[in-house]
């Protein structure tokens, strides 16, 4: 048997091991996300990688770009430049009554806004449907830190558990021997 093929066969069982230990059920049933996280713990490796940096560097220009547009759009800067190019062209028209390039009802003004909300609303929606999938991303992450949480602490219960118990032996071995000694004396003393 090959060394590779023994240390898959020892990590399979120290995964099943711990499985049953912390989480009360066979490695079977173990998630495969559960499974990586065991693994990782196994080779005592931290869950130090940044899901939004991965997340962010695999991104296109376009994608981007649409996130850009999504963060001008919803803020205050764009809005109150909106309100003011708005004023300026009602004003403008307003005050130019005959010679206005779009006079009342400003039907130009009208295309050109809904020409905006077409463009700018999927525009919109493609960079909220890609941070719903980083948020997923988290949510993924934090599962796995939760669980590697856990099992640590489970880990450390358990080695708590191995120190009391030899301490809690050893106080009885120590207690034994006090008994022995007392016992010892009080055969000497009644002789």
């Amino acid at each position: 048997m090959s060394r590779e093929t023994e240390e898959n066969i020892d990590e399979r069982q120290e995964i099943a091991d711990r499985a049953s230990r912390y989480l009360g059920r066979p490695a079977a049933l173990l998630t495969d996300r559960e499974r990586a996280v065991f693994r990782r713990h196994l080779a005592r490796r931290a869950i130090t990688r940044d899901p939004n940096r991965s997340f962010d560097e695999k991104l296109t220009s376009g994608q981007r770009l649409a996130d850009k547009v999504a963060e001008f759009g919803g803020s205050w800067t764009f809005i109150m430049t909106f309100a003011l190019v708005l004023a300026l062209w009602v004003g403008a028209n307003v005050l130019a009554t005959t010679r206005a390039f779009d006079p009342y009802p400003f039907i130009f003004l009208n295309l050109i806004l809904s020409m905006l909300a077409a463009v700018q609303a999927p525009v919109i929606m493609m960079s909220q449907n890609r941070h719903s999938i980083k948020d997923r991303v988290d949510a993924t992450h934090d599962y796995e830190v939760n669980l590697k949480a856990e099992i640590e602490i489970m880990a450390l219960h358990d080695k708590l558990d191995q120190m009391r118990d030899i301490e809690l032996k050893s106080l009885i071995d120590k207690q034994q021997q006090q008994i022995e000694l007392l016992a010892g004396l009080l055969i000497n003393r009644s002789k």
